[in-house]
């Protein structure tokens, strides 16, 4: 419950102290005294967006301040607005931002205003009053509903990333297959190009270098050549072995030698023999070292990185093949997901098709006790195909009446006044007000374009729901306010040219006075009657229930 309500600076409110109590509160006052400020100050404690054009011309800054009791919570509540349009909140004391705010405070309060009139002709907004009659069952049914639309909506992004990564590497795969094929096809060796390179010379060269090594042989190995001579050289020599140690030292050399040459003969005629005279190979190691040079060129710069560019692209086609994996448990997933949303979305449906019958019933039966008698009301329930199915809701609900019984159904838009719209949002709120046990509800002129009988009937239902909240209820109706258990007036005084809201607490004389203005404009003896009449009347009616 609303306490307390200190506001200072907004709007034409200079200052004004307001105390609440239980029941049904009603505010009256002249048209631009500024009863709609104190609806917006209610609303800035509730965390709804402020604006700078609220602070009183002059000001620096507006000020709201409420004490509000819930639960056996006694919480104090601070919103400052300043003139460039900042704006600080306050629970007991702590700095909350507006989020906090609206998080914390506004369930608390059900405000009703003449925007609410709009709201209630556009079909966006049925799907809300409905579930909110409903109650519990409708919020699980929408929460299982929204988190199954949020997997749902995960899966077929990761299925879309999914598709959008294959489609690049199927593009790559071909080409990533012919470089695989294309260097497995050369089947390149680790150093082969180098062991190539050092063939080449002698295929090159061959018939120069055999005959060489020939005439090299034969130097050395021919009797009278080179060889022949050193070992005679050292047979001279070893027949006076022994004889002198230095002589000895020499032969040992000459020795040496002999065995030198031999091993370069051996060494020449080994190279004699490998030397190839055929052309034909000459030309399959240059045709060789020509296929291992564009490789190298391509996918190199040595032999070694040729390997690992066969062994990357073999890896990023394995790759491929476990996306194609990957991609199939994706779509596995989605088809998942979506089931569970189906089977959540027909829960929704199911759910609220069950309530219309009850919905519409009450509806139409307090709408006909605020003189709207024969109207009959009903919904549109069409469910969106798949696809077109939002994170709100599977389904379009918009509240059909027909003015009587022989009239069809058409949507609520199309065919009710201002004054038909007024009364049917308050048996909404009368309806939704059993439901959902709102603690504090705020009406600003609910009864516009209504009258007679069916304000006194306003005034009755806004009084069944003070019966067990508390109500608050800007009014410009007698039969209205001759309902309430406690009344404020507020009205507009002008100061130096400067004008002010004032509020003020009204009972007995001076409550019979406002009745009897808002009667006939005037506190006249005969509209004093009237008041008195009016107050009696209400005051002997018999308990509401």
């Amino acid at each position: 419950m609303l306490e307390e309500l200190h506001i200072r600076n907004l709007a034409l409110i200079e200052e004004a102290w307001l105390e609440f109590g239980s029941g049904m509160t009603v505010l009256s006052g002249e048209t631009g005294a500024g009863k709609t400020a104190l609806v917006g100050a209610i609303q800035l404690l509730v965390g709804d967006r402020a604006d700078s054009q609220m602070v009183r011309a002059g000001a620096d800054e507006a000020l709201v301040e409420g004490r509000v009791v819930s639960d056996g919570l006694d919480r104090v509540l601070k919103r400052r607005v300043s003139a460039d349009g900042r704006s600080r909140c306050q629970i007991d004391g702590e700095m909350v931002t507006v989020g906090t705010l609206a998080t914390q405070v506004g369930p608390l309060f059900d405000l009703h205003g003449q925007h609410d009139h709009q709201a209630l002709l556009h079909p966006a907004n049925h799907a809300a009053y409905l579930d909110r009659y409903i109650g519990v069952d409708a919020d699980d049914a929408l929460e299982r509903y929204r988190t199954a639309y949020s997997d749902y909506a995960e899966t077929k992004i990761a299925l879309e990333r999914f598709d959008e990564a294959l489609l690049k590497d199927r593009e790559r795969a071909d080409y990533l297959g012919f470089v695989a094929a294309e260097i497995d096809a050369a089947a390149p060796l680790a150093s082969e190009d180098e062991i190539l390179q050092a063939r080449v010379p002698a295929l090159r060269h061959g018939e120069k270098l055999a005959a060489a090594a020939a005439e090299s042989l034969a130097l050395l190995r021919e009797e009278g050549a080179g060889l022949d001579l050193v070992s005679r050289a050292e047979a001279e020599l070893t027949r006076v072995a022994g004889l002198d140690p230095a002589l000895d030292a020499l032969a040992g050399r000459i020795k040496e030698i002999v065995s030198i040459v031999d091993d370069v003969g051996v060494s020449v005629r080994e190279y004699a023999d490998t030397i190839e005279h055929d052309p034909a190979a000459l030309d399959t190691v240059e045709a060789r070292l020509s296929v291992l040079t564009e490789l190298k060129k391509k996918y190199g710069p040595t032999l070694v990185d040729v390997a690992k560019t066969r062994d990357d692209a073999r890896t990023r086609l394995a790759s491929i093949d476990d996306g194609e994996f990957g991609r199939t448990e994706a779509a596995k997933r989605v088809a998942q997901s979506r089931s569970a949303l189906e089977q959540s979305g027909e829960s929704v449906v199911a759910m609220r098709r069950a309530a219309e019958a009850g919905f519409m019933d009450e509806l139409s039966a307090e709408s006909a006790e605020l003189g709207m008698a024969g109207t009959r009301f009903g919904l549109d329930l069409t469910e969106y195909p798949f696809d077109e199915w939002t994170a709100e809701s599977p389904m379009r609900v918009e509240f059909l009446v027909a003015a009587g019984a022989d009239q069809p159904l058409r949507p609520l838009a199309k065919i009710a006044s201002g004054g038909e719209v007024s009364r049917v949002m308050l048996a909404l709120k009368t309806v939704l007000g059993a439901a959902d046990r709102v603690p504090v509800l705020v009406f600003d002129e609910v009864d516009a374009g209504i009258g007679g009988a069916t304000a006194t009937e306003v005034g009755r239902k806004l009084a069944r729901l003070a019966q067990d909240r508390q109500v608050l209820v800007i009014t410009h109706l007698a039969q209205v306010a001759a309902f309430a258990d406690h009344h404020i007036v507020v009205s507009k005084e002008s100061e130096n040219g400067s004008v002010r809201t004032r509020t003020h607490r009204v009972d007995g004389k001076e409550r019979i006075a406002e009745i009897a203005r808002m009667l006939s404009g005037s506190d006249s003896e005969a509209g004093v009657r009237h008041a008195e009449e009016l107050l009696d009347s209400v005051a002997r009616r018999p308990a509401v229930s």
